[in-house]
This record gives structure tokens, C-alpha cells and sequence, in this order.
């Protein structure tokens, strides 16, 4: 028997709110394509799991399977290692996200047009509350994202990394799938062994997800740190240089660090005012030009996500040196 063209895979865990939306959306898609849509749970106890399962029971094309080790790149290695020798490709989708009624088929499109082993996409970020919806502003500017292409969108294009969409299995199990030793950064990590290996990444213009950012100062925290760690482990593993656009806010952390030399010399003090008078400039600038009551809270939260990522990145250098140190 021929494998079917190509399986969607959710990851996710405690989403009980979101999951039977997003499956109800994915569903003429998968009817339309003929997909699978298999929900990868990481053991949520909010009654995600018996959502599924009912879903199932009357959907024969919705599949639930346990993910013991909880994180995404496990629960997508976990699809294709049980349904991968079925389907041709996957998509990968994010249960806290959502996507537009041809999502699917504009990648699967893509892919046909394009010959490439990958397709990702741009991602427009939307929220809600006050600070989501600063937060949401600040992901989409040049203050948040520093210009990643896929925050901003482009043109189609050949690109190194991009966020992971569609994939070939084939090229998948070639390089071994995620690597699960990573929480975080994952997709960035397996794009550098797809182009190591001669895969190639389509950035697409046809589609892109709508992402919700974190609703909190302590949950978009410890997000950005955990990016930033996953980042330091991504260049420490394949010994690459980070890009100009994540070099300048590594050094927020240092310059905040800084300040507690202030005792010593008030000097100390002006690294990180630059920084956060620049941050929060921008914001008033947007409160301003674009009439944008969310303006200075722009600032802010971009402030929370360089802060993170800066020090998850430095926290996790100094944990690998000291790793060597012991090793020694």
C-alpha cells in the first residue's frame, strides 16, 4: 500500500481549552487531503486527554498518543516513529496556535512547487489582554524579534531556519528527528543537520499561523530564558556563531549585571539606562506615530524577553563550562 500524502501532529499538554478548536478547524483539511491528525499528549490533567478521546471515537482520522517525555520534540519524533512508515510528510502544528481554513494545502502546495524537504512559515502574533496584546506588538517589531524573517514574513524564499511547518519524513528520519535532549530551540537545531546534510528550507509566502504569546510577566520569562538557553546549547553542540541580530541583546544581562557595581562607580548604572531609555523610547514612539494606546508597554515587555534570553543564554555557557570543569 502506498503512503498517504501527509499526517498533521499536534503536541501538547493541559490544553483543553484550545484542543477541540483546533482539531475542528484541521478537520476539512484533513478530509480534504486525506491527513491523519494525530495529538501527541504530554500527560495533561486538565481533561485535554478525554477530549481527544472523544474526538476520536467518532472521528476515525483523530489518533491520541502518549507523550512520557512531555516535551514537543519528543511528541514529534514519537508521531513519526508510530505513523511515519503511513505518510509521505507531516506538519507539525502548535495546540496554542491558530491557522488559516487552507493552511494545510497551501504547504502541501509548497512543497509540490518548490522540491523542498521543508516548508516553514511566517508567524503574525495576536493577544488579548493588555499585556499579551504589548507583548504580541513587541514580537512583531524590530525591537522584539530583531528582524527574524520568520517574525516579519517575506517574500518566498530558500532560508536556514524558519518556523517549522512542513516536513518530509524521509529527511526527518535522515538526520535522526529532534534531538530531545533540547526543551527548547529545537526547530533551529535539527534546520542546522537538515542544511548540514543538503536539505533545503522553504520560507512560504502562501500561509502563516497566528501565534498567542505568553499572558504574563513570569510566564513570558521563563520562556525567553528557556530560548535563550536553547540557543547557547544549538551554537555550543554545532559550534556556530550567533547571528548580528542575537550578538546585541546578549548583552543585556552582562549590562544589568553591571549595575550592581553602581556602589563602586555610578558609571556602571549607564549601560542598562541606554538600554531601557531605548526600549521604552521605542514604545513611546509607537504610543505616538502609530497612535498606539499600547505603546509603552511595548517597551516593557520587549525589556522582559531580551533580559531572558540574555541571561537563559549566558546561565547556560556557564553550566556547560562548568560540566567541562568538573569533567576535567
Amino acid at each position: 500500500m502506498p503512503a498517504l500524502p501527509c499526517m498533521v501532529v499536534i503536541p501538547c499538554l493541559n490544553e483543553a481549552a484550545h484542543i477541540e478548536a483546533l482539531i475542528e478547524r484541521l478537520s476539512p483539511s484533513a478530509e480534504r487531503l486525506d491527513m491523519k491528525i494525530v495529538v501527541v499528549d504530554g500527560g495533561s490533567t486538565d481533561g485535554t486527554q478525554e477530549i481527544v478521546k472523544a474526538i476520536a471515537a467518532a472521528n476515525p482520522r483523530v489518533s491520541l498518543l502518549h507523550n512520557a517525555k512531555k516535551i514537543q520534540s519528543a511528541a514529534v519524533n514519537l508521531a513519526v516513529e508510530t505513523f511515519g512508515d503511513r505518510f509521505r510528510s507531516f506538519i507539525r502544528i502548535d495546540a496554542h496556535g491558530d491557522y488559516p481554513e487552507d493552511y494545510c494545502d497551501r504547504l502541501i502546495e509548497d512543497a509540490e512547487a518548490t522540491g523542498a524537504e521543508s516548508v516553514v512559515v511566517s508567524m503574525a502574533t495576536m493577544g488579548f489582554g493588555a499585556f499579551q496584546k504589548a507583548t504580541a506588538m513587541a514580537q512583531n517589531s524590530r525591537l522584539g524579534n530583531g528582524g527574524s524573517p520568520h517574525r516579519h514574513g517575506a517574500k518566498g524564499h530558500w532560508t536556514d531556519h524558519g518556523h517549522h511547518a512542513f516536513m518530509r519524513v524521509s529527511a526527518f528520519r535522515s538526520v535522526g528527528g529532534y534531538d530531545e535532549s533540547f526543551s527548547h530551540n529545537e526547530d533551529a537545531e535539527l534546520d542546522y543537520r537538515l542544511r548540514a546534510a543538503g536539505h533545503r528550507i522553504w520560507m512560504t509566502d502562501k500561509t502563516f499561523m497566528i501565534y498567542y504569546p505568553r499572558a504574563s510577566v513570569a510566564a513570558l520569562f521563563r520562556q525567553y530564558l528557556g530560548y535563550g538557553r536553547g540557543r547557547a546549547r544549538n551554537i555550543l553542540k554545532h559550534r556556530a556563531m550567533p547571528k548580528i541580530r542575537q550578538m546585541i541583546p546578549l548583552m543585556v544581562f552582562p549590562v544589568v549585571a553591571g549595575m550592581s557595581l553602581a556602589f563602586l562607580n555610578l558609571a556602571a548604572l549607564i549601560p542598562a539606562g541606554l538600554w531601557a531609555a531605548a526600549c521604552l523610547g521605542y514604545g513611546v514612539w509607537m504610543a505616538i506615530s502609530q497612535r498606539n494606546p499600547y505603546g509603552p508597554l511595548v517597551g516593557f515587555s520587549a525589556m522582559v524577553m531580551h533580559l531572558a534570553w540574555s541571561a537563559g543564554f549566558w546561565l547556560q555557557i556557564l553550566d556547560f563550562h562548568k560540566s567541562e570543569a568538573r569533567a576535567a
